[in-house]
């Protein structure tokens, strides 16, 4: 089933689902167990909330053995910075988006959204060059997408970022190794992963884009940037329009040419 921002906004409004939330801004990726301890409330009491922040799109879970495992999906928030906040304040209110987590020895980070499309529309959009430089931050990615291959980042004939296609299979998985190139800072981080999955929902796909093998506490910039990525993809297939929110086009050559 679909999310709507009013679902998102209903979730928003109550302030235990609020301190959950809060608490995997914290620490993400916590079992329902480890909620409970943190919350003066009963077991049910938790999972009730937590199964309104799931249907909301605010909750993303992932199994680990037998661990449920919850994860702060950022990606509604960055719909409701995108279409109410950033016009008003864009300066302070991009810093929303800097989600800081943990797990323990390394971080993983899940983003979800739902886009009206195709599998096979959505897939081109994540390996299409011109397509991709539209909701990427302007940069140019190439690659001929077969396992094994190389990809490359570029903006601005600088190179941004690179991996390997670890495993290829349109249009319902991408795996990749990422590394960061854009400064110093980054490149210390090493090579982490990101997996695209594809889920046709009616007329429309679920994406899942889980960014794993993360350094504990490994620099948030490497994870930061995924909810305004995914709002652009999002923006570009169901409007065709770009977006144009702070740093959003930073590697863009020349915006109007990608109009």
């Amino acid at each position: 089933m679909l999310t709507s921002m009013d679902d998102v906004f209903r979730a928003l409004a109550d302030p235990t689902r609020r301190s959950l939330l809060d608490e995997l801004f914290k620490q993400d990726g916590q079992t329902l167990s480890a909620l409970e301890a943190r919350l003066p409330m009963t077991r049910f009491g938790v999972m009730k909330h937590l199964k309104l922040l799931e249907a909301a799109g605010l909750v993303v879970t992932r199994r680990r053995g037998r661990e449920k495992l919850h994860f702060l999906n950022a990606v509604p928030i960055r719909l409701i910075h995108d279409r109410w906040v950033s016009k008003y304040a864009e300066r302070w209110a991009a810093a929303l988006s800097d989600l800081k987590h943990r797990l323990e020895d390394t971080m993983v980070k899940v983003f979800e959204i739902y886009i009206k499309t195709t599998p096979e529309r959505l897939w081109h959009a994540l390996t299409d060059t011109e397509m991709r430089r539209k909701y990427t931050f302007g940069a140019v990615v190439s690659s001929d997408w077969t396992p094994g291959s190389r990809y490359e980042g570029v903006g601005h004939g600088i190179p941004i970022f690179e991996g390997e296609n670890l495993e290829v299979d349109p249009p319902r998985r991408l795996v990749q190794s990422f590394r960061a190139l854009w400064g110093e800072d980054v490149k210390s981080e090493g090579t982490s992963r990101v997996t695209y999955e594809i889920a046709p929902v009616g007329d429309s796909c679920r994406l899942t884009v889980t960014h794993d093998q993360l350094r504990e506490d490994a620099n948030n910039q490497l994870y930061g940037g995924w909810p305004m990525v995914l709002s652009g993809l999002k923006t570009l297939l169901e409007t065709g329009e770009m977006l144009t929110t702070p740093g959003s086009l930073r590697w863009l050559e020349d915006p109007k040419s990608a109009a």
